[in-house]
């Protein structure tokens, strides 16, 4: 039985970290014994999720809650969709974990991090497969308190600790948000199981309340624009291997509550749709644009996180509209390319995780500008690391291609209406071009200032390359986008039984996508075994010199200075901050140059709106004197209005404090 064996996979993982509390700190084996059982799991986990994708949806009762009624658990295709990144990521990321986070390297918090990174998994299963509103929001807390204590792996950072609290200030304000849409759920349908809703049975008004606060709450999980600022901070101070989890699955969890929520709501009017699919191409804009004005390789792979988001929400809306409009063929193409690329997302995101990690574990850098050349010292890494950055630009014969693709079909199938709504529905087209175009150039940065060039600063430790523990999961990743993008029509059968439409073979020229990634693989290889074979000898040299005698490594593109022109293109959004040191002298001394652009909704909102109301109530202090008769005053006081509160309900309410 498929919930069986995710169940066993379940346990599996959340105790894998246990044994290594017991272990010494600088010991190996509670890290290997963790990985061993988080892999076992994985096995298990991948295996019940396969078959559940083409079983019949099954459940049973978790446990008794009072009040409440029995929290169930189920499992059908969809949740089965979505576990297999969890367990896919889980077991790779452990088995990375042995090379990237050694326990003996990290005495003081590494046994925490596997112990966390097993209930992590835990919670996410738990709320994958929650059909009731308790199991649903014990997974959520497993999940949201477990990522804040990963994020907070290196507590003894102020950086570090300052990103955690944001995290757990954001994950909070979501849990509080799915406590008022469950008491609104509970009230519309008088139960908290999560099962469809009959058409006519709950009024439109409920029906929009429910829904905007399912956006907030999952949306703010997600990292959906402007939601997204916990984010950016969260990933770049966790673990490499951390924020690969956190950025490939962890977001998809926001993904699964919208999609889960919109199947289970009847009649959604066109409104939802075009909100979802608005939030959506505004994420991928700007998400990207943010991505190529950071100068931290972990920031810069982060707001591409909320760039892909928005990829996946633009077919989410596109299948809302669809349902909108009784447009079968909307619904099919939206969610189809929505949920492929929550798959093809959770497997080219960790593997840029991946790929950053290497480079942070042999050169100690995360700064763009100070890198160069490691593809000379790296080079497995390096190509690795390109495949990412090909999948995640969506360009042949990768992964990121084929649900595009699929996206490009479904907003320009409105255009054969020919009237004013289907038009504004594939103005999104340009939309997602763009946000295609903006992330090829932010990865063609990325990977010269990287890996191309010479090295920028001497190292103070000798580049080495990765250990196999390392390349094998990023390997495997690469091996699975490859696959994907290559033989395209595998997927279908999967897409169709999630989505319970079986038209989409009909849709989508699988069979062309995949002879086109094809032709595009037989161009790159030919094209190599050219360069690598051609009998004409090559001469090296240098680049153009401008007349200097001994070019340094400084005369070259930095990623600042490439991406220079589309953050001037775009400052009045990103509004960088820029230092030049002056130049007076006709022969000047060492000059230094820098740039910034802040985080958009924390630095420029959230944090100065916070700093206003700190000081806007500040003489509340005077109350917080340390005084215990002071305190008791308030509490009477207190106690005082809220008797008086009563006063006008004293004939029902004193008889029940007389015999």
């Amino acid at each position: 039985m498929p919930l069986g064996l995710i169940l066993s996979a379940m346990v599996m993982t959340a105790f894998s970290g246990i044994p290594g509390l017991f272990s010494r700190p600088a010991s190996q084996w509670g890290q290997r014994l963790a990985t061993c059982l988080m892999l076992s799991g994985g096995a298990l986990g991948l295996a019940g999720a396969g078959a559940g994708m083409f079983a019949a949806p099954s459940s049973l009762f978790f446990f008794p809650w009072p009040a409440m009624g029995n929290a169930t658990i189920g499992l059908d295709p969809l949740s089965a969709f979505f576990l297999m990144p969890v367990f896919l990521i889980g077991g790779l990321g452990s088995l990375y974990g042995l090379g990237y986070w050694k326990q003996s390297e990290h005495p003081h918090n590494a046994r925490r991090l596997q112990f966390f990174w097993g209930l992590l998994v835990m919670g996410m299963c738990l709320l994958l497969i929650g059909r009731h509103a308790m199991s649903f929001l014990f997974g959520w807390e497993f999940m949201a308190l477990s990522a804040f204590f990963l994020v907070a792996t290196e507590d003894d950072e102020r950086e570090c600790r300052k990103s955690a609290l944001i995290y757990l200030f954001s994950t909070h304000a979501t849990t509080l948000t799915l406590f008022g849409f469950f008491a609104l759920w509970r009230h519309a349908t008088g139960s908290y199981d999560l099962v469809p809703v009959v058409a006519g049975a709950v009024p439109p008004g409920m029906l929009n309340a429910l829904f905007f606060l399912a956006l907030f709450g999952f949306g703010l999980k997600a990292g959906m624009m402007p939601l997204h600022y916990w984010l950016p901070g969260a990933h770049a101070s966790a673990p490499s291997h951390v924020s690969a989890m956190l950025s490939g699955v962890m977001l998809k969890m926001g993904i699964y509550g919208l999609v889960r929520i919109g199947l289970l709501l009847p009649e959604p009017p066109a409104l939802w749709g075009g909100v979802v699919l608005a939030f959506g191409a505004a994420s991928g804009i700007l998400g990207v644009l943010l991505a190529i004005s950071q100068h931290d390789l972990k920031r810069l792979l982060a707001y591409h996180s909320v760039e892909n988001i928005g990829i996946i929400l633009m077919g989410l809306g596109l299948a809302w509209l669809g349902r909108a409009h009784d447009r079968p063929a909307w619904v099919a193409l939206g969610l189809a390319g929505s949920l492929l690329h929550v798959w093809n997302h959770s497997l080219f995101k960790p593997l840029l995780f991946f790929g950053a990690g290497s480079v942070l574990h042999a050169t100690g850098k995360r700064n763009l500008d100070l890198m160069g050349g490691l593809a000379a010292f790296m080079p497995r890494t390096a190509l690795l690391f390109l495949t990412g950055a090909v999948a995640i630009s969506g360009i042949p014969p990768l992964n990121g291609f084929i649900s595009e693709w699929i996206l490009y079909i479904g907003l320009m199938r409105p255009l054969a209406l020919g009237d004013a709504e289907a038009f504004g529905i594939a103005l999104s087209v340009p939309a997602l071009a763009m946000i295609g175009a903006l992330a090829a150039a932010c990865f063609v940065k990325v990977y010269a200032s990287v890996f191309l060039g010479t090295q920028r600063t001497p190292d103070v430790k000798p580049v080495h390359e990765s250990p196999r523990v390392m390349l094998i999961p990023m390997g495997v990743l690469a091996f699975v986008c490859a696959v994907i993008g290559i033989l395209p029509q595998i997927v279908c059968p999967l897409l169709e039984s999630v989505t319970g439409l079986p038209q989409l073979s009909e849709l989508v020229p699988f069979q062309t996508i995949g002879a086109v990634s094809i032709g595009f693989l037989s161009f790159l290889a030919v094209l190599t075994a050219w360069i690598l074979f051609r009998t004409k000898k090559r001469r090296r040299t240098g680049t153009w010199d401008c007349g200097y005698a001994e070019p340094t490594s400084r005369m070259q593109y930095t990623a600042s200075s490439f991406g220079n022109g589309l953050v001037s293109l775009f400052s009045w959004f990103l509004c960088p901050q820029g230092h030049k040191s002056a130049i007076r002298e006709i022969h000047p001394g060492q000059a230094s140059a820098s740039s910034h652009v802040d985080e958009v909704v924390l630095d420029r909102l959230l944090i100065p709106v916070f700093h206003r109301t700190e000081r806007f109530f500040s003489w509340f202090n005077r109350f917080q004197q340390g005084v215990s008769q002071n305190y008791i005053l308030y509490m009477l006081v207190a106690a005082l209005f809220m008797l008086s509160l009563l006063i006008p309900y004293r004939d029902w309410v004193l008889p029940l404090f007389t015999p």
